[in-house]
């Protein structure tokens, strides 16, 4: 996969420990084979997020898991129930990660994929007051 990367973002993930290195890139390349013209940024000073057209999802590595934080107003189904927390949440919901645990790339792609497809249509908020 062929993007520009972010040094911010690189220098963000390289300073993790290996397990969550490793899943922070698995992520990373997901977003950007949802679309080609997926962008990744630096917001809140140091935190990596992945947009187009609007925000799609963002990185927060903790102690003991990794957080994905996928931006789509509890829009986006969840088919095969990979949000962890958050469901009641108006702006983003979460996905979780411990060491060990795999990526569910299929599911987690597909959240992407549609993410930004609400996105190109004015994003959740519109589609919300449309729905």
């Amino acid at each position: 996969m062929s993007y520009v990367a972010d040094p911010r973002v690189d220098a963000y993930i390289d300073a993790l420990p290996g397990w969550q290195r490793e899943l922070c890139r698995q992520v990373r390349e997901l977003a950007h084979s949802a679309d080609p013209e997926v962008t990744e940024t630096v917001k809140r000073t140091v935190q990596p997020y992945f947009v187009l057209d609007g925000n799609i999802c963002a990185l927060l590595a903790a102690k003991d898991h990794v957080n994905v934080f996928l931006y789509d107003g509890g829009i986006v189904p969840d088919p095969e129930g990979i949000i962890t927390a958050g469901h009641d949440n108006k702006t983003a919901r979460t996905v979780a990660y411990r060491e060990g645990e795999q990526v569910n790339a299929p599911a987690l792609l597909a959240m992407f994929r549609q993410i930004i497809a609400d996105n190109r249509a004015g994003g959740w908020r519109k589609i919300k007051r449309e729905t």
